[in-house]
């Protein structure tokens, strides 16, 4: 049998171990980018009656990828934002 146990510390209220046999590896991934766990204190994986810390390794997967942004035209910006205005003077 293998599940998943995460403990998420709520600092002054204490602290809940999540223990479902039924979630998988991808399930916690997904509930930690979808900010449904926060503050995770750690994660252990238990196979059998061995239990294994993937805290490291699951926030690893679960963090979102850092994407430079593109260089950006601030003079066409500002021309489109001049050409807009334009549209909607009256005259």
């Amino acid at each position: 049998m293998q599940y998943f146990v995460v403990m998420i510390d709520y600092g002054r209220r204490g602290r809940e171990a999540i223990v479902d046999p039924e979630i998988t590896r991808r399930e916690v991934i997904s509930r930690i980018v979808s900010g449904e766990y926060s503050n995770i204190s750690f994660i252990h994986e238990i196979v059998d009656s061995s239990a294994t810390d993937v805290t490291e390794a699951i926030l690893t997967e679960a963090a979102l990828p850092q994407v430079p942004p593109d260089e950006v035209d601030l003079q066409a910006i500002r021309l489109d934002h001049a050409r807009d205005l334009r549209k909607h003077e009256r005259t």
